[in-house]
C-alpha cells in the first residue's frame, strides 16, 4: 500500500505491475474497500499496470473533512485522476462497480481526453431514489455503519456466491461496519442527487457495460438503461451473479475486461 495527500485528506492506493504496461484503474463499490480487486489481479497484472483505492472513509483512507461540504462524482473522479497522474500516465483505462461506475460516468463526461476505456459494471446513470439514499444517510448516522451493515450486505451478492462462501458476507459486514460513517452518508447523500441521462451522449470513450443477473441495487434494467443513454454497445448480464463480480466471479470479469480492452 502507498498514500497520497489530497486536499488535506489521505488516499490509500496500490499501484502494482510494470510501468511499461498501460495503466487500468479500479474503482470499489459503496461500502467495501479496494480488497475486491484482489482475486483479479493475477491475470491482470499480465496486461497491465493495476491501480486502486480507497474511497473516503473507506478502507485505510482517511474520512471527509467535516468542514469540506458535500462529496460530488467530480470530488471523486479528480482523486482517480490525481492518481493517475501519480503513477504517472497520460492516458488510462478505467474500470468502476456501482458507485465505483458512477465515478467512471464522471470520467467519461468531463475528462474523456484522459480515458482511453472505460468498463461500468453494476451501475447506473440513476442509482435508486433520493428518499431511499436520504433515508440510509440518515440511519448510518443513527445507527453506524456496524448496525447497518447487517441489512445492506446480504444485498451485494447472488445466492450462489453465497452458497459457496459461507463466511462471505459475515466477513463484508466486518469490513463494511470500519467504514466511516459520515463520510459514507455523504457518499449516499451524493448518489440522491446523481443523474447522468443526460451527461454521456456523444462522448468519445469506448464504453463496456457489465450487470449481474442477480442484481438488486442495480438490477440489469438499470444497465440496458445507461446504454441507451451513453450510445453504447447492450450490456453483458453475467448469469446468477449479484452486484459485485470482482468478488463472485473475479475470473471472468477479468477475461471480460482484457478482452474488450485489448
Amino acid at each position: 500500500m502507498a498514500f497520497l495527500n489530497h486536499r488535506n485528506r489521505t488516499i490509500c492506493y496500490r499501484l502494482l505491475g510494470d510501468s511499461e504496461k498501460p495503466l487500468l484503474a479500479l474503482a470499489h463499490p459503496l461500502g467495501m474497500t479496494q480488497g475486491v480487486w484482489d482475486d483479479m489481479l493475477p491475470p491482470l497484472l499480465g496486461r497491465f499496470r493495476v491501480l486502486t483505492w480507497d474511497l473516503p472513509g473507506h478502507g485505510a483512507s482517511s474520512a471527509w473533512l467535516e468542514d469540506a461540504g458535500e462529496i460530488t462524482p467530480d470530488d471523486l473522479a479528480n482523486e482517480a485522476l490525481v492518481l493517475a497522474q501519480a503513477a504517472g500516465a497520460t492516458g488510462f483505462h478505467f474500470a468502476g462497480t456501482s458507485i465505483g461506475g458512477v465515478i467512471g460516468q464522471q470520467l467519461v463526461a468531463e475528462y474523456g481526453d484522459r480515458l482511453i476505456s472505460a468498463t461500468l459494471t453494476n451501475t447506473g446513470a440513476i442509482i435508486g431514489t433520493p428518499e431511499a439514499w436520504n433515508l440510509r444517510a440518515t440511519n448510518v448516522r443513527r445507527k453506524g455503519l456496524a448496525a447497518m451493515a447487517v441489512e445492506i450486505v446480504p444485498r451485494w451478492f447472488g445466492p450462489a456466491a453465497c452458497k459457496e462462501q459461507p463466511a462471505l458476507l459475515d466477513g463484508w459486514k466486518v469490513i463494511m461496519g470500519r467504514g466511516d460513517d459520515n463520510s459514507y452518508a455523504l457518499l449516499c447523500e451524493m448518489l440522491g442527487k446523481t443523474d447522468f441521462r443526460e451527461k454521456l451522449r456523444g462522448r468519445d470513450v469506448p464504453v463496456l457495460l457489465i450487470g449481474g443477473s442477480e442484481d438488486l441495487a442495480t438490477p440489469p434494467e438499470s444497465l440496458k438503461a445507461l446504454a441507451q443513454f451513453s450510445h453504447s454497445p447492450d450490456p453483458v448480464i453475467l448469469e446468477g451473479i449479484g452486484h459485485v463480480p470482482s468478488v463472485e466471479c473475479p475470473l471472468l470479469l477479468a477475461d471480460l475486461l482484457i478482452k474488450h480492452l485489448s
